[in-house]
């Protein structure tokens, strides 16, 4: 029973709230009421989560000896020793076998997403960390992958819905906004940094600072286009969404103050859960854009 245990810390399910964007597809195409739709979400949501969890495995095999000498990542099940090696190796091929067939029941194109997402995935753990820039760029298309899957989940049921690339390019931008403000963490918290993550020998404070700039520019640029954008306002029969934009640029402007005033940002998701103001402004955004693309 304790090995199922550390499985199940293993795959990190406080790490599951990045799956989240998977409802994108739900949301803007006005469909949260539909429960058939919904539902399809949920089962998308599970097999992304799934498959994180499985990544998370794969990946703390492959940073085992290396998380041993990081301050807290040391106590990690796989790092510490509790969880023996080959019983995560078996487990993460069997979960990754049962969440792609689960996949397969919501359509051909939603398991291409998957593949290609859990592929991108195993990819980045054992090569793409270490090479500077693709490292974030290859976090950021998995995030991109999730919001694709979302669509994809939904258009088996209903070929007409669709997600504006406007949208996917805010996630991009902010999925690598996320990203970079963790290497800037890792960079400026860490000492010997280089050695626990071998991309950050190429990365420098200003560098990192400029790439921080630019990808929370993009965000908010690409957000504020999509809510204005003729087939935005043509789709819901309304230009309201643009009110929605100070609530991302006050959430990404509170993001950068907890990064480097309160150097935080070590982790996305544990801030997103913990830190009361940003998750105030991000369920007053969901519930904002509910009420205006469902009016």
């Amino acid at each position: 029973m304790k090995q199922l245990y550390y499985i199940g810390v293993s795959m990190r399910p406080k790490q599951w709230t990045k799956n989240l964007v998977v409802f994108a597809g739900l949301i803007f195409s006005r469909n949260f009421r539909d429960t058939d739709l919904l539902l399809r979400s949920v089962e998308a949501f599970a097999v992304f989560c799934l498959l994180s969890g499985v990544i998370y495995l794969v990946n703390d095999i492959a940073d085992m000896e290396k998380d041993r000498l990081h301050p807290t990542k040391r106590l990690r099940p796989l790092a510490s020793g509790a969880l023996h090696r080959t019983t995560a190796a078996a487990a993460a091929a069997v979960i990754a076998a049962l969440a792609l067939a689960w996949a397969n029941r919501l359509g051909p194109a939603f398991l291409l997403v998957a593949c290609l997402f859990t592929a991108l995935n195993l990819v980045y753990s054992f090569a793409l960390k270490r090479v500077v820039l693709l490292d974030v760029t290859s976090i950021s298309l998995s995030f991109v992958l999730r919001a694709i899957g979302g669509v994809e989940a939904l258009r088996e049921a209903d070929p007409s819905i669709a997600i504006s690339p406007w949208l996917l390019i805010c996630t991009l931008f902010l999925s690598t906004l996320l990203a970079f403000c963790k290497r800037r963490h890792e960079l400026v918290t860490i000492e010997d940094a280089a050695n626990h993550r071998e991309s950050l020998q190429e990365y420098s404070p200003a560098l990192l600072d400029q790439l921080v700039g630019i990808s929370a520019s993009g965000s908010v640029l690409a957000y504020s286009i999509y809510t204005i954008w003729p087939e935005t306002v043509e789709k819901f029969g309304t230009s309201n969404l643009v009110y929605t934009v100070p609530l991302v640029l006050i959430g990404i402007m509170r993001y950068l103050y907890l990064v480097y005033k309160k150097e935080k940002g070590g982790s996305p998701s544990d801030l997103l859960l913990h830190e009361k103001f940003l998750l105030v402004v991000v369920v007053i955004w969901i519930v904002l854009v509910i009420v205006i693309v469902g009016a």
